[in-house]
């Protein structure tokens, strides 16, 4: 039977393109391709979406409601930044001119602080989906990935956000530094413990510290499973002491990959947060379907 969708919520970030044919907020099915904005020029925008939602499409038009990279300067359409304090979905989506006759495309806008400078895109959906899902929530909500987000939520309002580029750091130094020798596959929970604890109470020795992690391995034949969980153990216990202004004391929810949520989350709790984890896919569509509500 062939599947016919009431409307269609859209994840299109970086590397991919994730669609999701809705009926009211229930998901009817999903598909995902590798075009994500990254991949594409403007003109491949429309195409690389209606050959993943073309089957789902009936009578009539179909309205479409994408976040992400999509919505970026270099995407198929600028969605400008909305500036904080906000709602996360404060902007008015917008309308992409040129489509297929078959749908309608909206963009949902990101957020942007102008002190200190930051910006977000994608993130600020799920933060309306968990917060659809969870009224009258108050705290910080952690957006792992690879540049996480640290999100100060109040009265439904995005109040404040600080960005760190602690997954793209991870990524730069155990593939393209020195690190790439002593850095393997694996996981070691001892040598990761020790590298968060090590950064949480004295960050400003990561210099040294990640440069520690050749050193072991050169005179002690460190495995590299214990490289790779010292690198990542130094790196989020540096951002944990940075964010810690945001989560120190705060009702926290993380949002992310559920094995990099589940890392952050365990690290939180030995400093004694207050945490819950939430699925990021589930507040994706929350939001999209927020976003939905709001359209003319």
């Amino acid at each position: 039977m062939a599947i016919r969708a009431e409307w269609i919520a859209v994840d299109w970030g970086t590397s991919n393109l994730r669609a999701f044919a809705m009926r009211g907020e229930t998901v009817l099915a999903e598909a995902t391709s590798d075009h994500g904005m990254s991949r594409l020029e403007k003109p491949e925008f429309g195409p690389a979406l209606m050959a993943l939602i073309g089957d789902w499409l009936g009578e009539g038009v179909t309205d479409v409601v994408a976040c992400g990279m999509v919505g970026a300067r270099q995407g198929w359409a600028e969605a400008p930044y909305s500036a904080v304090p906000s709602a996360p979905l404060a902007g008015n989506a917008v309308l992409v001119g040129g489509t297929d006759a078959r749908v309608r495309v909206f963009i949902v806008p990101g957020l942007k602080q102008e002190k200190p400078a930051d910006v977000m895109r994608g993130e600020e959906t799920q933060v309306a989906g968990f917060l659809a899902k969870n009224p009258n929530w108050d705290g910080v909500i952690c957006l792992p990935g690879t540049h996480t987000k640290w999100v100060h939520v109040s009265a439904d309002e995005v109040v404040s956000f600080r960005t760190f580029m602690t997954g793209e750091m991870f990524a730069l130094l155990s593939k393209a530094s020195v690190l790439q020798h002593s850095v393997g596959e694996g996981w070691d929970e001892a040598a990761f413990e020790d590298g968060l604890s090590t950064t949480l109470s004295r960050p400003e020795s990561i210099g040294a510290e990640l440069f520690g992690i050749r050193a072991n391995d050169l005179l002690n034949a460190t495995p590299a499973a214990a490289g790779r969980a010292r690198l990542s153990g130094l790196l989020l216990g540096a951002e944990l002491a940075a964010a810690r202004p945001y989560w120190l004391g705060q009702n926290i929810a993380v949002i992310g990959d559920a094995k990099l949520s589940e890392i952050y989350a365990k690290a939180l709790k030995t400093q004694g947060g207050f945490v819950s984890v939430a699925n990021c896919q589930e507040m994706t569509i929350a939001g999209l379907a927020a976003a939905r509500n709001l359209l003319g």
